[in-house]
C-alpha cells in the first residue's frame, strides 16, 4: 500500500494474505472502472455518484487503516473494521436509495435514514482520524454542535441561533455543500481520474523519463544536480500533485547527487522541498487544488491551468536562482556528464510523458472538460507505452488501477468529510463574517490582508493536508481578498472623477459629504480612505455598480490563487514542513535546518502571491503578463541576492542591501521606467560581482559545505 501524501510504502497501512489482498485489488479495478465508465455516461445521479464514491473508499481506508496500529494484526481488530466499513459502505448507499422517499415525506427522517446518516457522520470523523490526525474531526465536532447548541450560548458576530438535529442531519448529507455536495463532485470526477492518469503515467516509467530528461538538460549547468531537481520535481508535479510524494519519489535520486556535487546536506534537502512544493503549482493538475477552485469561483478549469503557468514557472526559477548563486558562491564545478542526452532520454521512456501529456493539454485547450481529457490521457499512456522499452500489457493496466484507487483513498475520504464542515460554514454565514473581520483588520491594505491569510494558512497546515487547509481558508477569507483587490478600481475611478452619476448617491449614504469631496477632487489616498471607511451594506453594492464583471471575476481569481499558493507552505515552513522533514530524513540532515533552508528557498511562496494582488499576471492578455513575468525575474534574482549573499559571486551587506532594493523596485506596480532601471541595476551589479568580486575557493564535488 502506498501512502499518498508520502509517496512511499506507509507501515501503518495493514497488511493482509495474498487472497484477501487479491479481493482488495479486485474492489480496487472495480471501483477505478465504475469511475471511468460513470465519466463517459452519467447512468447515475450527481448526489448518487458522490455517495457511491464516498461508500467505496470508507470500506478501503476502515479496512486497510488499522483503527489503533498496535491492534492492527489483531484478527477481532480486522473484523471490527471490516464491518465498520462495510456499515458504512451500506449507510451510503441507503442514503441514495432514501433520497426520493425523504423529499416525499416533506423532508422527514425515520429510523434507518438517522441510522445511515449517524453511521456516515461517524465515518468521516474516525476515519479522517485514522488518515489524517485529530484537527479534520474536532473542526467537524465544533462545526455540527455550533449549529446544534452552542452557537446559540456565544454573543456577537458568531452568535447563531441553531437548528433542529433533523435539519443539521438531513443538512450535512443533502447539502449542496455537505458530505455528498459540490467538494466530493470534484472528489468523484476530476480529482480521482487524474490521480488514475499519474497512476498510469508512474506505472508507465514516466518518472525514469523525468530523471533522464532533468539531467540532459541541467546536468553540466552550474548548480546542475540542484537544478535537475527544478526540473525533475515540476514534471514530476503533474503525475502527482503532492508535495511531500515528490519530495520522495524525486529526493532518493537528486539529494545524494547534490550532495556529491558539494552542496550542503539541508541546503540538498531543501531544495528538493522547495522544488517538490512547486509540483502542486504546476499545471496541467495541480494536485486537487485547481479543481476545487473551479468549482468554487465557476470560472473554467482550462483558464485557471493556463494563467497559472506563468507563475508557476517563475517559482520554479527563484528556486533555480538561489542554486545558482549557492554554487557560485561555493565555486561548485559541474558533475561529470553520464553520457545521457536529450535524445537518449526520449528515446528510452519520453513517448510514455511526452504524448499523454500533451494530449491532456491539447484537449484542454480545446474544451473538453477535465474528465473527459483525463480518461483519454489515461488511454493515451497505454497506447505510447508501446513505443518505449516499458510498454502496458493487462498486468501493468491492473496495477495501474490498484495504485490509483489506493493512492486516493486519502484524498477521497478527506474531501467528502471537509464538506460537513464547509456546509456550517456557508449555512451559517461565518465565512462573510470572517471575511469582513479579515477586513477590519486589514484595514483595506492588501498585504496587510495576505499576511493575515498566511499566518492563518500556516496554522491550519499544522494539522491540515494542504487541499483541506485551503478549502477551509478560502470559504473563509476569500470573499473579503476579492472584495479588496475590486475595491482598487472602485479607487481609481472616484479618484480619476470617472465614478458613474448612479454610483455617487450610494457614497453619500454612508459620509454625506462625499459629493462634495469628489466635486472637489479627491486625490488616491483620499479616495482609498474614503472606500476603506464605508461599512460593507455599502461597499458591496457599490462595488457591484462600479467594478466590471471580467475586473471582478479578476479579483475573484487572484484572492483564490493567492490563497492556494499559500496554503502550500506548510510544506517548507517550520515548525510543520513536512516536505522539508521527509527530505532531511533522504539527506541525512538536521530536520529544522533543513526546513528554515527550505523556507529560505521557498520566497517565492510569498512573493509571487504579491504580484497576483497588484498586477495583470494573472488577468492580463499575454503581454501584459509576459511583461510582468519579465521584470519579475530581474526582480527575484535581486533578492536571492539579498537573502543568499551573492550574484555570480560573493557580495557583502551592502550590495546585498543595494540588490534586494532593486529587486524590489522590479516586482512592486511601478511605471515600466521604474521597473527597467531596477533591471539595468541588477545586470550591472551582477557584472561588478563577476569582475570585481571574491572568488571562493574550490569546493570538490563530494564534500558538501557547511
Amino acid at each position: 500500500m502506498s501512502d499518498p501524501e508520502a509517496g512511499g510504502p506507509d507501515p501503518s497501512w495493514r497488511r493482509f494474505s495474498a487472497p484477501v489482498e487479491a479481493g482488495l485489488a479486485i474492489l480496487c479495478v472495480l471501483i477505478a472502472l465504475g469511475h471511468v465508465y460513470v465519466a463517459f455516461d452519467p447512468v447515475i445521479s450527481e448526489f448518487a455518484r458522490n455517495a457511491y464514491h464516498f461508500a467505496g473508499f470508507a470500506f478501503l481506508a476502515a479496512v486497510l487503516k488499522p483503527a489503533v496500529a498496535p491492534l492492527g494484526p489483531s484478527r477481532f481488530w480486522r473484523i471490527v473494521d471490516f464491518l465498520f466499513g462495510l456499515a458504512t459502505a451500506a449507510a451510503a448507499v441507503h442514503l441514495v436509495r432514501a433520497e426520493d422517499a425523504i423529499y416525499a415525506r416533506g423532508v422527514k427522517l425515520e429510523l434507518y435514514d438517522w441510522l445511515a446518516i449517524a453511521i456516515c457522520v461517524y465515518a468521516a470523523i474516525e476515519l479522517t482520524r485514522r488518515l489524517t490526525g485529530v484537527i479534520i474531526p474536532i473542526l467537524i465536532v465544533l462545526s455540527l454542535s455550533y449549529v446544534l447548541v452552542w452557537g446559540k450560548w456565544i454573543g456577537g458576530v458568531f452568535s447563531f441561533p441553531g437548528l433542529s438535529l433533523e435539519t443539521v442531519a438531513f443538512r450535512s448529507v443533502y447539502g449542496d455543500d455537505a458530505m455528498f455536495g459540490a467538494i466530493a463532485r470534484i472528489s468523484s470526477t476530476y480529482v480521482f481520474l487524474f490521480i488514475l492518469f499519474g497512476a498510469f503515467l508512474i506505472r508507465s516509467g514516466a518518472g525514469d523519463f523525468v530523471i533522464n530528461l532533468a539531467r540532459a538538460v541541467a546536468g553540466k549547468m552550474t548548480g546542475g544536480p540542484g537544478i535537475v531537481a527544478v526540473i525533475a520535481s515540476g514534471l514530476t508535479g503533474t503525475i502527482s500533485g503532492s508535495a511531500i510524494a515528490n519530495t520522495a519519489s524525486t529526493g532518493v535520486i537528486t539529494i545524494p547527487l547534490m550532495k556529491r556535487a558539494g552542496f550542503a546536506p539541508k541546503f540538498a534537502g531543501g531544495v528538493e522541498a522547495a522544488a517538490s512544493t512547486g509540483g502542486q503549482l504546476m499545471p496541467p493538475i495541480m494536485g486537487a487544488g485547481a479543481f476545487v477552485m473551479a468549482s468554487f469561483t465557476q470560472i473554467p478549469y482550462e483558464h485557471i491551468v493556463a494563467v497559472a503557468a506563468l507563475p508557476a514557472l517563475l517559482y520554479f526559477l527563484s528556486v533555480a536562482l538561489f542554486i545558482r548563486v549557492e554554487a557560485r558562491r561555493l565555486n561548485l564545478p559541474p558533475l561529470p556528464s553520464d553520457g545521457q542526452t536529450l535524445g537518449s532520454a526520449f528515446r528510452q521512456g519520453g513517448a510514455s510523458f511526452v504524448l499523454p501529456i500533451g494530449l491532456l493539454i491539447g484537449m484542454l485547450v480545446a474544451g473538453f472538460t477535465p474528465t473527459y481529457a483525463a480518461v483519454f490521457g489515461i488511454v493515451a499512456v497505454v497506447a505510447s507505452s508501446w513505443l518505449t522499452k516499458s510498454p502496458m500489457g493487462p498486468k501493468a493496466v491492473w496495477e495501474a488501477l490498484v495504485q490509483g484507487t489506493r493512492g486516493m483513498v486519502m484524498t477521497a475520504v478527506l474531501l467528502c468529510s471537509v464538506g460537513l464542515v464547509v456546509n456550517v460554514i456557508t449555512t451559517a454565514g461565518i465565512g462573510n463574517t470572517f471575511s469582513l473581520m479579515i477586513a477590519d483588520w486589514a484595514g483595506g491594505n492588501i498585504i496587510v490582508a495576505i499576511i493575515l491569510i498566511g499566518l492563518a494558512s500556516l496554522v491550519l497546515g499544522m494539522g491540515l493536508p494542504v487541499t483541506a487547509a485551503y478549502i477551509v481558508l478560502a470559504t473563509l477569507s476569500a470573499p473579503a481578498l476579492a472584495g479588496m483587490i475590486s475595491d482598487r478600481f472602485v479607487i481609481d475611478a472616484i479618484a480619476n472623477g470617472t465614478l458613474s452619476e448612479a454610483a455617487k448617491p450610494i457614497l453619500m449614504l454612508a459620509n454625506p459629504e462625499a459629493m462634495m469631496q469628489l466635486a472637489s477632487g479627491m486625490t488616491r489616498a483620499e479616495a482609498a480612505e474614503l472606500v476603506h471607511s464605508l461599512p460593507l451594506e455599502i461597499a458591496a453594492p457599490l462595488r457591484d455598480m462600479v467594478v466590471p464583471p471580467e475586473v471582478a471575476l479578476a479579483g475573484l481569481l487572484s484572492a483564490h490563487m493567492i490563497i492556494f499558493w499559500l496554503s502550500q507552505d506548510s510544506n517548507v515552513t517550520p515548525p510543520v514542513a513536512l516536505a522539508a522533514f521527509t527530505a532531511a530524513a533522504i539527506a541525512k540532515a538536521p530536520a529544522m535546518g533543513t526546513g528554515f533552508a527550505s523556507w529560505k528557498l521557498a520566497k517565492g511562496l510569498y512573493i509571487v502571491p504579491v504580484l497576483f494582488a497588484y498586477t495583470p499576471l494573472l488577468s492580463g492578455n499575454w503581454g501584459e503578463m509576459i511583461q510582468v513575468a519579465a521584470f519579475s525575474v530581474f526582480g527575484l534574482y535581486g533578492l536571492v541576492g539579498l537573502l543568499q549573499g551573492g550574484l555570480e559571486r560573493p557580495i557583502g551587506w551592502p550590495l546585498r542591501i543595494v540588490a534586494g532594493a532593486l529587486g524590489l523596485l522590479c516586482l512592486w506596480p511601478l511605471p515600466i521606467l521604474w521597473h527597467a532601471a531596477g533591471a539595468a541595476g541588477i545586470v550591472a551589479l551582477t557584472v561588478w560581482s563577476r569582475r570585481f568580486g571574491p572568488r571562493p575557493p574550490s569546493a570538490a564535488p563530494g564534500h558538501a559545505a557547511t
